[in-house]
C-alpha cells in the first residue's frame, strides 16, 4: 500500500498550496517537488497513481502486485524529480513506461501461480447480475493475460486508460501505424478467445 507506514519508507503527502490544483502542469509540480514541496507531490500522486496501479494490475493479473509496481514507479519518480526536464517526455508517458518495464521484469521473475479468484460481494438486489459481472471481468482478464505483452499494453492503454494512439506509440517507441496493427491483432485474438460471447464481453453492444 502507498502509505507512510510502508517498509519502503513511502512519504505521506501533506496538504500544500498546490494540492488539488488540477490546472497546474505536471512539469510545474515536479519543479516544486524538486524544491521540497510535499504538497505538490501529493497532487502528482493523486493525479496519476490510480491509472498506473490499474495498468500494472491489468498486466500482472493481481491488484496487490500492481500496487507494488505502482509504488516502485513513484519511488523512481521521486528520485527523478530533481533532474526532470520539462522538454522531455510527458510525465504520464514516463510513468507508464517505467511501470511497463517493471511489469516485464516482474513477469520474468514470477513463478507460476493460480489465477486469483475475484472476491464475491453479494448483491442483495440482483445476485445473478453481480455474478455475471464477475464472470465477465474474470473472462476478459484471462483473455487479456494470454495476449503478447505489446498487444496487451496497447489495448490496455488505449481502451482502458484513454491514451491516444500517438501517446501509446511514444510509450512503446513505435509508430502510430504499428500501434494500430497491435490493436487490430489484439482485438482479433480477444474475439477468437471470447467467442461466442465476444461482443458482450468486450462491451461492443
Amino acid at each position: 500500500m502507498l502509505d507512510g507506514g510502508s517498509n519502503k519508507n513511502w512519504p505521506t503527502p501533506r496538504p500544500g498550496p498546490m494540492t488539488g490544483e488540477v490546472d497546474v502542469s505536471d512539469d510545474a509540480l515536479l519543479a516544486q517537488i524538486a524544491a521540497g514541496d510535499i504538497g505538490a507531490w501529493g497532487t502528482i500522486v493523486d493525479r496519476h497513481l490510480p491509472a498506473v496501479s490499474r495498468y500494472a494490475a491489468s498486466v500482472l493479473g493481481d491488484n496487490a502486485q500492481g500496487e507494488d509496481v505502482a509504488q516502485e514507479t513513484f519511488i523512481r519518480l521521486m528520485k527523478k524529480a530533481q533532474t526532470w526536464e520539462a522538454n522531455g517526455a510527458g510525465l504520464k508517458s514516463w510513468l507508464f513506461r517505467v511501470a511497463r518495464n517493471l511489469c516485464i521484469d516482474h513477469k520474468r521473475k514470477k513463478r507460476p501461480e493460480p489465477i486469483e479468484n475475484a472476491e464475491f460481494i453479494g448483491d442483495p438486489v440482483d445476485g445473478d447480475a453481480t455474478n455475471r459481472r464477475i464472470d465477465i471481468a474474470n473472462t476478459v482478464k484471462l483473455a487479456l493475460a494470454e495476449l503478447p505483452e505489446r498487444q496487451q499494453t496497447a489495448i490496455v492503454l488505449v481502451h482502458y486508460e484513454g491514451f491516444s494512439a500517438s501517446e501509446a506509440a511514444n510509450l512503446l517507441n513505435i509508430s502510430v501505424e504499428a500501434v494500430e496493427s497491435l490493436l487490430a491483432r489484439a482485438r482479433r485474438s480477444l474475439r477468437m478467445a471470447l467467442k461466442p460471447d465476444a461482443a458482450e464481453l468486450l462491451g461492443e453492444r
